[in-house]
């Protein structure tokens, strides 16, 4: 038995909220909303995808935003993703902590917390030794 990988991300969201979650997901993250089955539609939230990443978002009751678990999204033009989401009024915080890589926090529209990550690309040998040193990284 061996984990294949990650079919997809479940964030929690309140009651009713489904078009600030399309136009968090859809509109600003660039995300195509994909139909629930209709097994699961009349429970109310949405499904994303963008290529390989699948995001759904499920209604919670008692809702309470994950604040410290998180997804973390790999994108390309953080900074440009980063300038939308400020005009859209999200307000973003840099993190340069993690090497090779430059990456931001987000809170979506229900304060669950989202990490923005892009890969710092360097040539030559160093760019291969951060290679193998992220190959492991869940």
């Amino acid at each position: 038995m061996s984990l294949l990988r990650i079919d997809h991300i479940q964030l929690a969201m309140p009651k009713g909220q489904e078009d600030a979650a399309r136009r968090f997901y859809g509109r600003l993250l660039g995300m195509t909303e994909i139909p629930k089955p209709d097994t699961l539609a009349g429970r109310g939230g949405c499904w994303f995808r963008a290529g390989p990443v699948h995001v759904h978002l499920g209604v919670q009751e008692d809702f309470r935003p994950a604040t410290k678990a998180h997804p973390a999204f790999v994108v390309n033009d953080l900074n440009r993703l980063c300038a939308s989401l400020d005009a859209e009024g999200f307000s973003i915080r840099a993190d340069h902590r993690l090497p090779d890589f430059h990456r931001a926090y987000v809170a979506d529209p229900f304060g669950n917390r989202i990490e923005l990550m892009e890969e710092i690309m360097s040539p030559g040998p160093e760019k291969e030794e951060s290679a193998k040193r992220t190959k492991g990284r869940p």
